[in-house]
């Protein structure tokens, strides 16, 4: 068959009018691909719609490809082969190692989260589940070929999180590339994005499609700021943070905040999945940033006077009795579970209390609703009155903003024949959908859940 006349089909079953739950279904004729298969989270880590069966059957997918290791893009992957699936799963060195704590995380917390409710399940998948995915998970470094049936694909630096990554796949002349998570070429550790030329379909990301960030310099002192106020008021600044990346950049931050003269201040991490994760940090120096690197082979850019780590609970406990000033920085980012649901419940009442968002929040969560100034919440069945201030920073996000992800666009606007915008809010979708149709001339589309296209690729 000459080239162009090839056609493929791709399927939007999770991550098309929501910013969780990546699923994307690419069939090509002679196999089927799997791009990324995520949880879907709102108010609760795990929302009950994750335990529905897959809409296509497990089994006859070939190949799983795997941007990056956040819950939201891997979390139902060990479901996915308890159903079946027996292909093989890609992606780079570090999303495999990322993704066995993070899965193991998750079993975690949902395992707790599920025994608070009347009605309790089983949790999504098992320890074997995860154990039976990394025996089919294999790895390839960006830029490394991967050959498929009648086609090739292979992995570009996305610069979202460690070992980020972009899918592009080509059959013949026709290239498709599967954005996973764009990165923030202005957070300190992560390298810049790669630039992609030449792409004829481009599935991308949009969580930050319809607002731009602060620059670095405001990000650093409106952080700076609220450790001021917490020393001093002598109060309590709270931090829910994902454990991956988002707590590395804030220790960085506040590690060259120290250097630059800031005096030093309590710092409990008080994540358990965070401290773990810093051993993959170590282990892949040549995946961060030129100036991470190099602090790597001299100290530990990630550790400053004043920190304090507290993986056990009855560290975290004892956290309660320090004395004030201090700062808590603990999982989740969305306040979904985790400890800083425990410190909310107990800081929360306090007009001395700060709690800092720093970076989105999905609709429904506990983290949106306080963002958006709730003065009561509900927190694991307690009631709590809110008197704390809260602040919200969007610059230490690992997302592109609206501005980045147009200038990523326009980079190959002159070859691209559709552009499906995903992984967002849908007013965020569909402004940043007509932003790239009114400022770069190009076909886009935010498809609905569940939506299919055929592509001439």
């Amino acid at each position: 068959m000459a080239s162009g006349t090839h056609t493929a089909r791709i399927t939007f079953h999770g991550g098309a009018g929501s910013v969780t739950g990546a699923n994307f279904l690419f069939e090509t004729g002679t196999q089927k691909l799997l791009i990324d298969c995520g949880l879907i989270q709102s108010n609760d880590f795990c929302d009950a719609i994750n335990w529905s069966d897959f809409p296509y059957n497990p089994a006859d997918i070939d190949v799983l490809f795997v941007t990056h290791g956040h819950t939201d893009h891997i979390g139902r992957i060990p479901r996915l082969v308890a159903q079946g699936f027996r292909g093989r799963i890609y992606s780079t060195p570090p999303t495999k190692d990322i993704a066995r704590l993070m899965l193991e995380d998750a079993l975690r917390v949902m395992k707790d989260e599920l025994a608070k409710r009347e009605n309790p399940r089983q949790p999504l998948y098992t320890e074997s589940d995860i154990e039976s995915a990394l025996a089919i998970w294999d790895t390839f470094e960006y830029h490394e070929k991967i050959s498929l049936n009648d086609a090739s694909a292979q992995f570009l630096d996305a610069g979202h999180i460690l070992g980020s990554a972009m899918i592009e796949l080509i059959r013949g002349d026709k290239t498709i590339v599967f954005t996973g998570d764009l990165g923030n070429d202005h957070i300190a550790i992560a390298r810049k994005t790669e630039e992609i030329t030449d792409v004829n379909y481009l599935v991308m990301e949009s969580v930050y499609g319809d607002r731009n960030h602060e620059g670095s310099e405001v990000r650093r002192q409106m952080l700076r700021n609220a450790i001021d106020f917490t020393r001093e008021h002598k109060g309590v600044l709270l931090v829910p943070a994902f454990s991956l990346e988002r707590t590395q950049v804030l220790l960085y931050e506040i590690n060259e905040l120290i250097a630059a003269g800031m005096q030093p201040i309590p710092v409990f991490l008080d994540a358990p999945l965070a401290i773990r994760l810093m051993d993959v940090y170590q282990k892949y120096p040549e995946y961060l940033n030129d100036e991470v690197r190099e602090r790597i082979a001299h100290d530990d850019p990630f550790s400053f006077k004043g920190l304090t780590l507290t993986p056990s609970m009855e560290d975290s406990r004892a956290i309660y009795d320090a004395p004030n000033p201090k700062v808590i920085i603990a999982g989740s980012g969305m306040s979904h579970g985790g400890r800083i649901r425990g410190h909310e419940k107990q800081f929360l009442g306090d007009k001395k209390t700060t709690i800092l968002f720093p970076g989105y929040q999905s609709v429904g969560s506990l983290g949106r609703r306080l963002a958006e100034g709730a003065t009561k919440v509900n927190i694991d069945g307690e009631w709590v009155h809110v008197h704390a201030r809260t602040a919200q920073l969007h610059g230490y996000s690992a997302h592109k903003d609206r501005d980045g992800l147009i200038a990523f666009v326009e980079l190959t606007a002159k070859t691209l024949e559709r552009v499906f915008v995903v992984m967002g809010e849908p007013r965020s979708a569909l402004f940043l959908t007509q932003r790239l149709r009114d400022f770069l001339d190009v076909d886009a589309i935010a498809p609905d859940a569940g939506e299919s296209f055929t592509l001439a690729w």
